[in-house]
């Protein structure tokens, strides 16, 4: 029989045992809190960063600097209107070219004379506002049918063209200014070339003041020190033997107390005048 005191052990032992089957089972529900806890934790800072990022990515480019830029090889370009009050009779009207121009290319410049053709190659890399100017314009016709009106055989030896109006040499601002209803900027100027206008050139006339080209031109036939102030469009390519027939033909003197020169006596006609598109 089993005395009294090993029934008093027996309850001793199951009293320890289910104290600490007891504090296991506490434990164990700490251990699960605890991490239940911590996941939820880490699941709120997903959902914020998630958050953070998403209001970064949708609205956030308020307080960010503008950085679109223009299509790769394209420059800005400015095309100055002439107010209306300030245009002459000579001033033809065509509208503005768009002030994005190419920069990338080079065109052919076919300019069809009642003497024959001269060509000339334009680098729109150098000159990508004029070339663009001056494109936008032979696509208007606004040279066809136009005379080339200035001559000049002494000091400088200059064919020039591009007035519509045939009136004004356009080298100075009390002259007639015979041109489009906008002006732009010079570039690639020959600053440092000597001379600045070798024989060749093909080149923007202005009025003598910074930011005033317009559509007169001129061919150099012969080396010209003139100063660098003057946009050099390109090199002719072929008929400069047409614009020395023209020199030999002399002028009237029509511009010698302005300017100099004057009239060519052998007349050049412009019958159209084109740019093609840009290769390369």
């Amino acid at each position: 029989m089993t005395s009294t005191r090993e029934r008093q052990q027996a309850a001793a032992r199951r009293a320890r045992l289910e104290k600490e089957m007891a504090e296991r089972a506490a434990k164990a529900r700490k251990r699960r809190q605890t991490t239940a806890i911590i996941s939820a934790g880490a699941a709120l800072v997903l959902v914020v960063a998630g958050t953070v990022w998403l209001a970064v990515s949708l609205g956030g480019d308020d307080d960010k600097p503008d950085t679109t830029a223009a299509a790769p090889g394209a420059s800005e370009c400015v095309y100055n209107a002439l107010p209306t009050e300030q245009r002459p009779p000579q001033i033809k009207d065509v509208g503005r070219p768009s002030n994005e121009q190419s920069g990338k290319g080079v065109q052919t410049m076919t300019i069809d004379t009642n003497l024959g053709p001269i060509t000339a190659k334009v680098d729109r890399s150098l000159v990508p506002c004029t070339a663009g100017s001056f494109t936008y314009l032979a696509e208007k016709n606004f040279f066809d049918n136009t005379k080339c009106h200035r001559l000049v055989t002494e000091g400088i030896k200059v064919l020039q063209c591009g007035d519509p109006s045939a009136t004004g040499n356009g080298w100075r601002p009390t002259d007639g200014q015979g041109g489009p209803s906008y002006r732009l900027p010079e570039e690639n100027l020959p600053t440092d070339k000597r001379p600045p206008y070798p024989e060749g050139v093909i080149a923007m006339a202005n009025s003598g003041q910074p930011g005033s080209t317009g559509s007169q031109f001129f061919i150099v036939y012969g080396d010209s020190p003139l100063d660098p102030a003057y946009t050099v469009l390109g090199t002719i390519t072929g008929g400069l033997d047409l614009v020395k027939d023209v020199a030999k033909a002399g002028d009237d003197g029509a511009f010698a107390q302005q300017a100099g020169g004057g009239h060519p006596k052998k007349e050049v006609i412009i019958k159209d005048l084109a740019m093609s598109n840009p290769q390369g």
